[in-house]
């Protein structure tokens, strides 16, 4: 076998660029125009919209017996919380001040652990379940079959999941949020013995309102994101039902990778190097 020349390696590269960039570009015009039909969408697909908020903050079938993308959160971020409680109370316990423990739950839960684990169960369960399913009807021809009856087929699948995504994480972050708060003040007081008034006046002493906020801001946004990628995906799968499979794959993979690059960077614009707190009186 004959070694490939060095201009066909460049040529083959250059093409895969080329390709790379024509992906890139196709979805962002998709993406510009889910966004522009968000209003089409909410002014004649309102029902659409209600039956999506209903699916993916219940769940359809078995996943609803259980509460749904609800109780999912719920476990992922009481599981964070009480890793917080450990993990701060033994490190803090070595250098004589785990009575900061509140402290590391009001810091790090609001800032960077519950947008990203909100935004990871996101992507893995209501993402995966929407690129799922518009897979399905893709490779079914379903959306063929709007598009042929006159459905604006962008409005009706992609912007309408867009919205219900984005209204159902406001309550899911405040699930979460809980979930962590209380996981982390249980795992301090009751099974490590600190006090309860100890561990509530460092909390409430480090808890910054504006944070909170911000952190809202930041899941609201994230989840914006993660329903474009996983629409997109979804929207133009092919292959069959193996091809739906590796959509999900790819979305998921898509949508994690932009919930972390957007947290540490929203994190870096908003609180820079100091992050916005000191220890003195």
């Amino acid at each position: 076998m004959s070694a490939v020349s060095p201009p066909l390696r460049l040529q083959r590269r250059l093409s895969q660029w080329a390709a790379g960039l024509d992906r890139l570009g196709l979805q962002t015009l998709f993406y510009g125009h889910t966004l522009r039909s968000t209003g089409d969408a909410a002014i004649h697909y309102r029902a659409e919209i209600l039956r999506q908020i209903a699916q993916m903050g219940f769940g359809v079938g078995a996943l609803a017996a259980i509460g749904g993308t609800v109780v999912i959160v719920s476990f992922l971020t009481v599981s964070v919380g009480a890793l917080v409680a450990v993990i701060g109370f033994n490190q803090l316990s070595q250098v004589g001040v785990e009575a900061l423990t509140g402290f590391i739950s009001a810091f790090f839960n609001v800032r960077l652990i519950g947008p990203l684990i909100a935004g990871i169960a996101l992507a893995a369960t209501i993402g995966a379940g929407t690129t799922a399913q518009l897979g399905a009807m893709r490779i079914n021809e379903e959306i063929d079959a709007l598009e042929v009856m006159g459905v604006r087929s962008v409005s009706y699948l992609a912007s309408t999941r867009l919205i219900a995504g984005t209204l159902v994480v406001v309550p899911l972050y405040c699930v979460a949020l809980i979930s962590a708060f209380v996981a982390a003040k249980v795992g301090t007081t009751v099974f490590y013995g600190q006090s309860v008034g100890v561990y509530e006046h460092y909390f409430y002493t480090f808890l910054n309102p504006d944070s909170v906020v911000w952190s809202f801001l930041l899941a609201v946004t994230m989840a914006v994101v993660i329903m474009l990628v996983h629409t997109y995906y979804g929207f133009n799968a092919a292959g069959g039902p193996a091809g739906v499979g590796q959509a999900v794959g790819q979305s998921v993979r898509a949508s994690l990778v932009a919930a972390t690059v957007m947290t540490m960077f929203v994190s870096l614009a908003l609180y820079g190097q100091t992050g916005d707190f000191n220890f003195s009186g």
